[in-house]
Order: structure tokens, then C-alpha cells, then sequence
């Protein structure tokens, strides 16, 4: 026999042994199995136990992606049973593609655990990595690190275990999962890229809930199935939620939707949560991924809480294998069916006629005398369980809706909006010379502000616009944005001022509400005199409103002002949104 062929054979029994060495001589025993469901581990741990599974075996890669604002990159553990995944072969693969998130609030730590175990079983199980072959899995190990840096023992006041665990808030102290559409942090640009990387089908992120008690140790919160639309939505509720409710149910854990109830107990009902583009879920809808939210029960202990998350995992694993086809056949399609309908809701509200019933168990809840204050509290008695019909509002209609343009136009000038645009791969051209269009404008007509900081802004909301249509020269570096493109709903959900979580609502237009320019009353006066003689119809109507309108009748700053917005004088950048459409 050929000695190069004898050397080859005698490598590779080696190699075969060596790996079997490196497998026995490696524990993957977690923290949280070693303390009976106790503990999690620090970040460092997490990192060095899927580095250490990387290494001994090559079906789990890890990839590093950006950087988070604790200045540590974001990791992506991808387990593929082909073997080595290279960072640039990801978007190419066919396989079923499911990203599972963790750790977003550190403090909510199961996801973490749950993740660890499953990536290890698979890989060392060769049933299971029959089974899942066709699938590419994709785990972010922790995506909050700064949070999970800030590790203690009493921030969840609420919760059951783990002992230690990190914050919630990030390495600037912002909420990650209100982070998604603004991206003000380093984490949300990190992610995007991993998001758009792996396109995924699938998408999980693990949480722990606060709110009311109850029998159930997990729920399931699903984006919310009208505002996914079409074809989408539909095999959402009708296929995935009920395979993963039966599925833990024959694994013998009941599971329920997220109990939407704060301050009052769950047995009259209560309504979906809207999962805007500001959440996890509702950015990843903006490009057609299935996404569900795991809510575990803080009062629930932490093994139950983590195992039945690691169940839930494989459920929704084994489902995503099973209807593989069929998930990429209906997002595929999924960004045309938008452009086709012409129209697109950016605002619903709960449809309160149409409720689904289904059998909830809770326990009786009662307000009782507070021994600490000298108040009420709410009481819920564990002797007392009950299983009874509940209606839940998991319906929303459609309140507003706006005409899709062929494309949108934003000046080079705002930064910030186009930086966001490229981070989510948004398709667009630059114009090569300026070039002057009729296109129609939106003038912001009325808004509220919070009055309080939220997630570092005064997020604005109930916001209107008044339309209509100019010519406007555009200079040569100004963007044109397709809307013919799959990340048609993203540009939609920004762009359009009305939106709930649009730029505009998110402050990255408030130089715009400020006017630049004024008058001096004394010198106006005669320019208004005069422009009031030219202008007769003008004339009429402040006439008119200086009948009806009192308040304005008793102001003479007001009615020079009112003049002044007529006059060419008035700038026309106020209150107009540097966002132009073409129709």
C-alpha cells in the first residue's frame, strides 16, 4: 500500500482518537445543572464554555460581530452539522435558520442556560444531529454585556433564583429591548448586522415576566399576528402557536399567552401585547421573520423556569424543521404581497368584538389589608387554583394606513437616519447632480411629548401631518429610497411620520419644530398691511378667524404671526419632515 496512504489512515485514527480524547477530557457540565438549578454563569463563563465547545467540536463555530457599548464585541454561536460555518457562507446557506437571542436583560438569565444545554445535547447526540441537520442555529450568547458585567443578588426584586445574576439596563444604562428602531446603542447596530447576516426564519429572544400570578411557569409572546399581515400572520396563529402549545403540552408543561396584566388579576382577560418596532420582535417582523418572545414566571424557581425554556427551544426547533419549506415559501413572497396591496397600516388598536376564548389556570386573587402600608394589596391565594374560560383580545384592527410611494427622498444632511438605513441594509441611490422633482411633502400638524426621559429621548406620539405636494431642488448626495425592496415595511415603519416608533416620533427630527427665523412686530407691521391689501382671500380668512376665534382676537402677537406664516418670509423647513415622497 501507498505510505502516503498508510500515513493518511493513520492520521486520521489518530485524530479520530484525539477527538474522542478531547471529549472526555472536557466537562460541559453547566454551572446551572452542577448547583441544581441555582446558578448562572458570569459572562466570561458563557463566552469560555461555547469557545471550549467550538474547539472540540466542529459543528458549533463562534463568530464575533461589532462591538457593544461595554466594548466587548457581540458572539454568535452557530451550530451547523456540516461542520465549520465561515462568516461569509452563512447568508449563501439553504438551511432552516433560526436566531435565538439571550440575556438581553441579563437579569432574566434562563435563555442563557437553556441555550448552553441545547447546543451541547445536539452536538452530542448523533440522533439529534441527524434530526436537525437541515437547520442552522444560531445563539447569541448574551446580548447585553454591559448588563451582564453588573452582576448582583437583589435587582430582581421579584424573582425566583439565580442566586447572582447581571442588570438590566446596558453599559449606558438603556433598555436593549426599546433599542431596536433608534439604535442608540453600539448592542443594536452589533445586532443588526448579525440579524441581516443570518436572515433568519425564526426568531426567539428569552425573557423572564413581571406582573400577575398564576399556574404557568412559561408564556409565549408571538408578535402580534395582524401587524405581521398576510399570509404570514395567519400561519402564525394557526400553525405555529398551536403546535408549540401542544407540543409542551404533551411534554407535560402547559404554557399560556403572555398574561398582558398589570395591576389587576388576569381572570376577566386581557389584550395582546403590541410588539411595535421598538422591540425585538416587532423590528424583526419589519423583514418577515417569525419572532416570539419565552416569558418565564419570576415567582416560578429558576431549574423549572430553565428547563421548560430549553423544552420550548426544541419545540419550536423541531416545528421550524417540519415546516421548513413552506416558512421560507411564505417569506419569500412576503415583501411583494406588501407592495402589491398598495396600501400599508402604521397604526392599530385592539379589535375588543372579536376575542379568543381558551381555558386559563390561575389562582383567585383578592385585595386584602396591607401589613406594611396603610393600603390595600393584591393577594393571590396558591390554595386556591382555578381553571376557567378567559377571553383574550389577541385581535387588533387597522386605524391608519398610508398609500406606499414608489420611493422616499431624504437629504444628505441627516446622518443619523442614513446610518440606520445602511445598517439594516436598506437599498438606495445617490442623486448624481442636483435635480429639481415634485414630490409631496409632509408638514407635521399636531403631536404630544412625554413629559418624562424615555430610553434617553422625549419620544413624541399621536402625531399628524398635513400633505401636500411641492417642487423641491435636490442636491447631487441626496438619497433615493426605493420602496421595491424586501426591506420595504422598515422603510415604511421609519420614514412615515405617524408611525408609532418612526424616526420622527424618536426625536431624530426635532430641529425641525424650532423655527430659525422671526419678526420684529413693530417693523412687520407694514409688510402685514401690505401683504394683507395684495392678498385679498388671505384677507377674508383672517377676518373670518378674528370672528370666531377669541383667543386669537385678543392677541395681536398671534395674528401678526398668523400673517407672517402666509408671507413668503415664513421658512418653509418648520414643521416640514425632511422626508419627500415619490408617487
Amino acid at each position: 500500500m501507498n505510505r502516503y496512504i498508510i500515513s493518511l489512515i493513520l492520521l486520521s485514527f489518530f485524530s479520530c482518537n484525539q477527538t474522542k480524547e478531547n471529549e472526555l477530557n472536557k466537562d460541559f457540565t453547566t454551572l446551572f445543572e452542577t448547583s441544581k438549578g441555582t446558578e448562572t454563569p458570569t459572562y466570561q463563563e458563557v463566552i469560555s464554555y461555547y469557545k471550549k465547545l467550538a474547539d472540540t467540536y466542529p459543528e458549533i463555530t463562534v463568530l464575533e460581530y461589532g462591538e457593544t457599548d461595554s466594548g466587548k464585541p457581540l458572539h454568535l454561536a452557530v451550530l451547523n452539522t456540516d461542520g465549520r460555518t465561515e462568516r461569509n457562507e452563512i447568508k449563501n446557506i439553504k438551511k432552516n435558520k433560526i436566531l435565538v437571542n439571550n440575556g438581553i436583560h441579563p437579569g432574566e438569565s434562563d435563555g442563557i442556560d437553556a441555550s448552553m444545554m441545547m447546543l451541547r445535547d445536539i452536538v452530542q447526540n448523533d440522533s439529534l444531529k441527524k434530526t436537525y441537520a437541515n437547520s442552522l442555529l444560531c445563539v447569541i450568547p448574551i446580548y447585553n454585556i454591559g448588563g451582564a458585567l453588573n452582576r448582583n443578588s437583589h435587582t430582581r426584586a421579584n424573582q425566583d433564583g439565580p442566586k447572582v445574576y447581571g442588570f438590566r439596563g446596558n453599559a449606558r444604562n438603556f433598555d436593549l429591548n426599546r433599542d431596536f428602531v433608534k439604535q442608540d446603542t453600539k448592542n443594536a447596530a452589533a445586532f443588526a448586522e448579525i440579524f441581516h447576516t443570518v436572515n433568519p426564519d425564526v426568531f426567539i429572544d428569552n425573557h423572564v415576566s413581571n406582573g400577575a400570578d398564576y399556574q404557568y411557569a412559561i408564556t409565549h409572546l408571538f408578535t402580534q399576528h395582524n401587524k405581521l399581515g398576510n399570509e404570514l400572520g395567519v400561519f402564525l396563529e394557526n400553525n405555529i402557536r398551536p403546535y408549540l402549545e401542544n407540543s409542551l403540552e404533551k411534554k407535560g408543561i402547559p404554557i399560556t399567552p403572555y398574561v398582558n396584566v398589570w395591576g389587576s388579576t388576569p381572570d376577566k382577560g386581557w389584550s395582546q401585547f403590541m410588539d411595535s418596532p421598538r422591540y425585538s420582535t416587532g423590528y424583526t417582523t419589519l423583514f418577515n421573520t417569525f419572532g416570539m418572545m419565552v416569558e418565564t414566571h419570576m415567582l416560578k424557581p429558576y431549574k423549572t423556569r430553565v428547563e421548560q425554556t430549553y423544552e420550548l427551544l426544541f419545540s419550536m426547533l423541531d416545528f421550524t424543521e417540519i415546516n421548513s419549506k413552506k416558512i421560507k415559501e411564505l417569506r419569500v413572497n412576503a415583501a411583494q404581497k406588501i407592495i402589491n396591496q398598495k396600501k400599508y397600516p402604521i397604526q392599530y388598536k385592539v379589535d375588543r368584538k372579536n376575542p379568543t376564548k381558551f381555558r386559563f389556570k390561575g389562582y383567585e386573587g383578592e385585595y386584602i389589608n396591607s401589613k406594611v402600608t396603610n393600603g390595600k394589596r393584591l393577594f393571590y391565594d396558591k390554595n386556591k387554583p382555578y381553571e376557567k374560560d378567559i377571553e383574550y383580545y389577541n385581535n387588533f384592527e387597522v386605524t391608519k394606513e398610508i398609500t406606499i410611494p414608489k420611493a422616499y427622498i431624504i437629504p444628505q444632511g441627516w446622518r443619523k437616519v442614513i446610518e440606520r438605513l445602511k445598517n439594516n441594509k436598506i437599498e438606495f441611490t445617490r442623486f448624481k447632480k442636483d435635480t429639481i422633482l415634485n414630490v409631496e411633502v409632509d408638514h407635521i400638524k399636531s403631536f404630544e411629548t412625554v413629559t418624562t426621559p424615555f430610553e434617553g429621548h422625549y419620544l413624541h406620539y399621536n402625531t399628524e401631518i398635513n400633505r401636500s405636494t411641492e417642487t423641491i431642488q435636490f442636491l447631487k448626495g441626496d438619497y433615493l429610497i426605493p420602496t421595491a425592496q424586501n426591506g420595504v415595511r422598515y422603510i415604511i415603519e421609519t420614514l412615515e411620520a405617524e408611525a408609532v416608533d418612526s424616526f420622527f416620533n424618536w426625536n431624530f427630527f426635532d430641529t425641525i419644530l424650532q423655527r430659525k427665523e422671526g419678526f420684529s412686530s413693530y417693523v412687520f407691521e407694514d409688510k402685514a398691511e401690505e401683504f394683507l391689501k395684495q392678498n385679498p382671500l388671505i384677507k377674508a380668512e383672517f377676518d373670518t378667524k378674528m370672528k370666531v376665534d377669541t383667543t386669537f382676537n385678543k392677541s395681536s402677537r398671534a395674528q401678526l404671526n398668523w400673517i407672517y406664516m402666509k408671507t413668503p418670509h415664513y421658512e418653509k423647513s418648520h414643521m416640514r419632515l425632511p422626508v419627500f415622497k415619490i408617487r
